[in-house]
């Protein structure tokens, strides 16, 4: 039980802004004009800043002072990263709590907007051991049933995922070895998906929204690993599923000369949106390499080009989410909340509101260029009324066909 200070304050909040920042408590401390210990006892819920402290702690790390007394909300399921490494904790931790502002920010959002209904294929795997290779390569077949893409090349992975009800975050994170986490989220009924925008290569974010997508299917009731086979096992299904779901058995096989080129990968890297790599391991999967096979391209491939890059890299722009940039957007072209006002009903500063949703840097000092989304169904008024009133926006369609 916390003596004196701010009533209400909620000390799980300081947890996550620490990880959210990258802060120790001795910089926050430093930064706050208060001691270590005093930090201590707010993040324990021993003691609870007096009002003057908690605005100067609101302000070094940009957020409300108000943010800190709204309770948590239920965390998201816990993510699976590609490194278990511990030299990531930190990181990890950051990007968790990049996570759970998502969660809140969607849930704020979700009081006047009605999001796609969740559309994903059915798995009750619980571990992973019992997943074969033969139920990936279906439940990728059976993702593009539900969304109706046939077996051709898909156009813009990024649109269909949301369109099936995810939601997707794509921003830099300072952390390159990270490409991307996901998880489910209780208060939001649907799950979440985080994406590093700090390689700027199109082919690699392609894959790793589709990985993360397999994690989402495939290992939704599955605990996250910590022993290294398991972990690896799991990462290695994620791959396969995203190979499979961007490049269909039946289709990308018909299209291939055997034993391919390094031209050859290349061209097949352009149609399909994919990188040469991740061809030459989709190939193996196919057994349409052997291993032997696929161990020659990967060596001309290195001597050739490098390990990092391949040719082309930079000819295809990544694919950007739009459901919560254009809900935003669609909140003030329809005067449902004035523009100023959307932060403070979040509680997060408008620079991480505007990263967390793609928005244009400055966007809340000054709204233009305006994507047009989709038509409220039901009226809000804006003379202050909107926190009580609640409305729907039409959902995204999903995308049909090749």
């Amino acid at each position: 039980m916390s003596r004196g200070g701010v009533q209400g304050f909620q000390k799980e909040r300081l947890s996550q802004v620490l990880a959210a920042r990258r802060l120790t408590q001795i910089q926050l401390a430093s930064m706050a004009g208060v001691s270590p210990a005093t930090v201590s006892k707010w993040r324990a819920g021993s003691q609870a800043p007096e009002r003057e402290a908690l605005e100067r702690l609101a302000s070094v790390v940009n957020v409300t002072p108000e943010w800190f007394t709204r309770p948590a909300s239920t965390s998201v399921s816990l993510p699976l990263f590609r490194s278990n490494a511990s030299a990531h904790v930190a990181a990890r931790a950051m990007l968790e709590a990049r996570l759970e502002w998502t969660q809140d920010l969607a849930a704020a959002l979700m009081e006047f907007v009605e999001y796609p209904e969740v559309n994903l294929p059915f798995r009750r795997f619980t571990n992973p051991e019992e997943i074969t290779s033969e139920e990936i390569e279906r439940a990728a077949s059976d993702c593009r049933d539900l969304w109706r893409l046939g077996r051709g090349v898909v156009q813009d992975l990024a649109l269909a995922v949301e369109g099936a009800g995810v939601i997707v975050v794509r921003e830099e994170t300072g952390i390159a070895q990270i490409e991307g986490l996901s998880a489910w989220s209780e208060v939001l009924g649907r799950p979440l998906i985080l994406l590093s925008a700090d390689k700027d290569n199109g082919y690699r974010s392609r894959f790793d929204l589709a990985h993360e997508l397999g994690h989402l299917i495939l290992h939704r009731h599955i605990a996250r690993a910590t022993e290294r086979d398991r972990h690896n096992l799991m990462e290695k299904q994620a791959h396969r599923f995203a190979g499979a779901f961007l490049l269909p058995a039946e289709s990308f096989a018909a299209e291939v000369r055997i034993p391919p080129t390094l031209d050859d990968l290349l061209i097949l890297k352009r149609r399909w949106g994919v990188s040469a790599a991740a061809i030459i391991m989709r190939l193996r999967a196919l057994s349409m390499l052997d291993e032997d096979g696929a161990l020659t391209l990967f060596k001309r491939r290195s001597a050739r080009w490098g390990a990092k890059s391949e040719p082309g890299d930079g000819d295809r722009t990544p694919e950007q989410p739009r459901l919560l940039r254009r809900t935003i957007d669609l909140l003030v072209e329809e005067n449902v909340m004035p523009l100023a006002a959307i932060p403070r009903h979040i509680g997060l500063a408008a620079s991480d509101i505007e990263a967390l949703t793609g928005l244009p840097e400055g966007y809340f000092q000054g709204k233009s260029n305006v994507v047009q989304f989709a038509r409220m169904r039901n009226s809000v008024p804006a003379d202050g009324g909107y926190a009580n009133a609640p409305s729907t926006v039409l959902p995204f369609r999903t995308p049909t066909g090749t």
